[in-house]
């Protein structure tokens, strides 16, 4: 089972301008194929599905591990896609036309059916898919789909990155972009340990350095690609020592196991939208919630 904390991992910079195109761009790293709605699923199915779990446990805590990592990279990437439709419409009479911006944005069913909020889909607005999942039983064939999906994922965060200047997608993309290459080089050092094989002579993939990205250089620099956590307080996920141990290849630093999870920042509050009745209620209802709340108590 899993523990929700309410907090973003990361703190996300909270301007009073969005982009909604930028928006509709970073959808793609939300529910498109390498999307982080694809990284949990696939890990998430993986480690429910594992088999011989006692015999081969640092594998499954890894698998596991990552599985709740991912749960927060989800959250982060739709609250940045919330925080990038900030201030693209205006309240007003409906004979005003005060969604009239929307109609000329890459992706008008932001604004039409999730009140200018993140969708379970890609940046072209087709719906995530279940059969972006794998999970074949067989272990090295799941770790190395999974490495190759990070690296996948990792292409598409670049892209992206270089799409769009706006602060807050770029804060959040050079943030995975180091956590996304810690998820690489984990992979790769699980393979090693299943076959032998040095897979972490092809990093990085693509051939360029974090370090290239400014948002993503801090990042590094505070040593987040150095770190996994195990997201658990009592010991359960703690055999991913035996895989996640030496040092990073590409900065020599050494990796670090933390039981438990980041501190974490708070999440953005959304204000409300009149123009797209959301969430529909009024100063007079808030009064009579409140009210009602407070006899039930």
């Amino acid at each position: 089972m899993f523990n929700r904390v309410n907090k973003l991992l990361i703190e996300l910079p909270n301007l009073e301008y969005g982009d909604a195109n930028a928006a509709a761009a970073v959808q793609e790293l939300l529910g498109g194929k390498f999307g982080e709605m694809s990284t949990l699923n696939n890990y998430m199915y993986q480690s429910f599905n594992f088999r011989e779990k006692t015999k081969l446990k640092p594998f499954y805590d890894l698998v596991a591990s990552i599985t709740a990592e991912e749960f927060g990279h989800v959250e982060l990437v739709s609250n940045t896609i919330n925080l990038l439709q900030k201030g693209t419409t205006f309240n007003g009479d409906p004979d005003v036309t005060p969604l009239q911006t929307a109609k000329d944005k890459r992706n008008t069913y932001h604004f039409i059916a999730n009140a200018q909020t993140s969708l379970a889909g890609d940046s072209m607005g087709s719906p995530w898919r279940g059969d972006y999942v794998f999970s074949s039983g067989n272990l090295v064939l799941d770790l190395l789909h999974n490495f190759f999906l990070e690296c996948g994922a990792r292409t598409h965060k670049m892209r992206v990155y270089e799409m769009t200047d706006h602060p807050t997608a770029r804060e959040m993309i050079g943030y995975l972009l180091v956590r996304g290459g810690t998820h690489i080089l984990a992979y790769a050092k699980a393979m090693e340990m299943a076959t032998g094989v040095d897979v972490t002579k092809m990093l990085p993939i693509p051939n360029l350095d974090n370090r290239a990205f400014d948002q993503a250089k801090k990042y590094e620099d505070l040593g987040y690609g150095n770190v996994l956590f195990t997201w658990n307080n009592v010991g359960d996920y703690t055999d991913i020592k035996q895989i996640w141990k030496g040092t990073n290849p590409t900065s020599g630093a050494q990796l670090v196991v933390k039981e438990g999870s980041p501190k974490g920042y708070d999440i953005p509050n959304l204000d409300s939208l009149p123009e797209e009745f959301a969430p529909g209620i009024g100063p007079e209802e808030y009064k009579a919630i409140a009210k009602r709340l407070m006899e039930n108590m």
